[in-house]
């Protein structure tokens, strides 16, 4: 079992309205940076989480990088009482997190390269964000880990595209899924995990969400023209979580990707522009900064040695 690690402490941490009024997003600097940074990685988190992977930060410090996360608006510690946790109707929303987040790390960091690392539904986010940036504004290179490109063979069960999108338009905050999450809880037991931010029991899932997922989904695989290098990570093997012969505990847990299927992220990362590089971690979990020890270092290793590429 990896050691705990403790979140980031608040202080560290700061609210950021857009424009003044709600909805906020929240910038974490862990304390630790080098003095003379190579750059700047931006991170953001996927759905149902928040930032709290310090070690990550750690291990970019200690190659030499400065590290900035977003809480991204109605999740982890921007959350606020009265919205939807996690809600977002289109993903153009958490995309503008990720833009003012790049645009406050080239501020405090100006003249050095910039890489935004997503994890899951961010990894959709960042893709499709770094699409839409591709001419000008957006990130030097990306990297995405166990990005969420497709609901098949997924933790979500979609409703049929055609169904969706009208009840979507109808009743866009209308639960379609919630169950427990038995990755969330099983983080819980290694890391220091603040769960009330990233919650065992699970988020529901709304129609509202869902369509702006599967939009964004449809449009990845129609096939983006991201602009900068790419490395895509994901677990050597999947697991199921829910439904017929699902883990309800056991190895699975702690060596494979029991939310998403890593063969539908291997088929679609090509489409995602023209400099796509694929790692693939044996032994990872979804979140591949949070496997054990062993497959850990590996991913860390292989995302020090992507943007030592870049500097080089």
């Amino acid at each position: 079992m990896p050691g705990r690690r403790p979140a980031p402490p608040g202080p560290q941490a700061r609210a950021v309205a857009a424009g003044g009024v709600a909805p906020v997003l929240t910038l974490v600097r862990p304390g630790r940076a080098p003095d003379a940074p190579r750059g700047v990685v931006v991170h953001l988190h996927g759905y149902n989480d928040y930032f709290f992977a310090t070690h990550l930060a750690d291990a970019l410090a200690d190659a030499g990088w400065a590290f900035l996360a977003v809480d991204a608006r109605r999740a982890g510690r921007s959350w606020r009482e009265g919205e939807v946790p996690h809600y977002q109707g289109d993903l153009r929303e958490q995309a503008s997190d990720l833009g003012r987040a790049v645009a406050a790390a080239r501020a405090a960091w100006p003249g050095l390269p910039v890489v935004v690392h997503a994890h899951s539904t961010g990894g959709l986010v960042a893709a499709l964000w770094a699409h839409a940036h591709r001419a000008r504004g957006g990130a030097d290179a990306v990297v995405l880990n166990s990005p969420f490109l497709s609901v098949v063979r997924s933790w979500v069960r979609p409703l049929q595209d055609g169904a969706l999108r009208p009840l979507a338009r109808r009743a866009p905050l209308r639960v379609v899924a919630h169950r427990p999450s038995r990755y969330a809880a099983r983080l819980a037991e290694r890391w220091d995990v603040d769960t009330t931010l990233k919650r065992p029991q699970g988020v529901a899932v709304r129609a509202g969400w869902l369509a702006a997922l599967r939009a964004g989904q449809l449009r990845v695989a129609r096939g983006l023209a991201v602009g900068v290098p790419v490395l895509v990570a994901r677990s050597a093997r999947s697991a199921v979580e829910h439904g017929a012969g699902a883990v309800a505990d056991g190895p699975a847990l702690d060596d494979a990707d029991t939310v998403l299927d890593v063969a539908t992220i291997a088929a679609l990362a090509p489409r995602l522009g023209t400099d796509v590089r694929e790692v693939v971690v044996d032994g990872g979990v979804h979140d591949l900064a949070l496997s054990l020890d062993g497959p850990r270092a590996a991913y860390l290793g292989a995302v020090v040695e992507f943007l030592d590429t870049l500097v080089r």
